[in-house]
């Protein structure tokens, strides 16, 4: 054999013994991944508990901690009834920014109607056990309104709201359009396709943008969104959300108080198979632009912004998300000091899986669920 090639057959030996050793994806470009549990069903939220634990969801319907060393417990007991199937289930978790004292948590859930059929979202809370063991006094303090029979674009991603770094104790919960009522994003009597804000009771803040104004829904923050399935905080306290476009068109938003973003008069994508929505517009007078969209859409999944230096300053600030569509988790610096401008993305764990959610864990490090009916958690550290 030349020696070009037995080098290069070395070298291709060599790559796949460190890939065999350390469980890395295809592509991991300066972090190395570490699966931390496996053998989750469509895992779609993690939060975090103190000693090194985790809080995660699946969508059939199951909660479940996640100890230190990765052993799955069993499914917490004390969920209100979940309309499971087809993208509905048991979706996004958080934990009270109070959660050492008060051990509280937030869900959002498909919830049936109690007579007539349909579904639609709702936000519960509840307690978490002191021995992680059960969920007590579980309350539903949101119903997204109105009831419809569809499995499709539930959005379902929770924020605790800040002011001047602290919890103004409000929360931010994205709702879908529901998929064939797309229309209703435009119209304000109903929370689809509609950032809603509330107070962690569930009443309504007198400062919303509608709260007040005849014939709209009190709890909504903005509108004409499709279905928004990532949110998260900036390090200023902005609220940043991205959504899925039709084919094309996926969006990053921030979206302001009684904003109108435009779904779905104004679009990047179009229908699938072709054919444009509506007038085919991308633009409109009175209607807000995205921060940033992507054509072929990625079909993002989850959201956070890093905060640490653990993956070096040249990370620090930068915005993560979750690709389903291509299964990898996107990289995106923004213009420092922030003027509103995507720099530049980058690629990572390109092989993974499709990334369903990423949160920056106390630790400062980056952690991702990968949704199938094999799904795993999966931790990311500096190479």
């Amino acid at each position: 054999m030349p020696p070009a090639l037995v080098y290069r057959a070395r070298a291709a030996i060599f790559f796949v013994a460190i890939v065999a050793f350390w469980g890395l994806p295809v592509k991991a470009q300066g972090v190395r991944a570490e699966t931390l549990a496996g053998g989750l069903q469509n895992p779609w939220a993690v939060a975090f508990l103190p000693q090194g634990r985790f809080l995660v969801t699946e969508r059939p319907g199951r909660m479940r901690v996640i100890e230190a060393d990765g052993r799955l417990g069993t499914p917490l007991p004390g969920l209100p009834a979940i309309d499971a199937g087809g993208q509905g289930g048991l979706l996004d978790v958080i934990t009270d920014s109070g959660f050492a004292s008060n051990r509280r948590i937030y869900f959002c859930f498909s919830e049936a109607a109690a007579s007539g059929g349909g579904n639609s979202t709702a936000l519960a809370r509840a307690t978490l056990a002191t021995d992680n063991s059960r969920l007590d006094d579980v309350q539903v303090i949101f119903s997204q309104k109105p009831k419809f029979a569809s499995s499709a674009h539930f959005g379902c991603r929770i924020v605790e709201a800040q002011r001047d770094g602290k919890s103004d104790g409000t929360l931010f919960l994205t709702l879908g359009d529901r998929y064939s009522r797309m229309q209703d994003a435009q119209q304000l009597d109903n929370h689809h396709g509609k950032v809603v804000r509330i107070n962690k009771d569930g009443s309504v803040p007198p400062d919303n943008p509608f709260a007040g104004r005849a014939g709209a829904l009190p709890e909504i923050w903005s509108y004409g969104h499709r279905n928004m399935q990532g949110a998260a905080l900036a390090p200023d306290g902005t609220y940043w959300t991205h959504e899925h476009g039709p084919q094309g068109g996926d969006e990053i938003n921030l979206p302001q108080a009684g904003r109108n973003y435009g779904w779905p008069l104004i679009t990047y994508g179009e229908n699938y198979g072709g054919g444009k929505i509506g007038e085919g517009l991308t633009s409109r007078a009175g209607l807000e632009q995205p921060l940033h969209y992507w054509v072929p859409s990625i079909a993002p999944s989850g959201m956070t912004f890093l905060t640490s230096e653990k993956y070096g300053r040249n990370w620090q600030g930068n915005l993560f998300v979750g690709s389903l569509k291509f299964g990898y988790l996107n990289r995106i610096e923004l213009a420092q000091p922030f003027k509103g401008k995507v720099m530049r993305e980058h690629k990572l764990l390109e092989g993974a899986g499709r990334i369903r959610d990423v949160r920056q864990g106390p630790d400062g490090l980056l952690y991702v669920l990968t949704d199938s009916p094999q799904g795993g958690l999966i931790r990311l550290q500096p190479q």
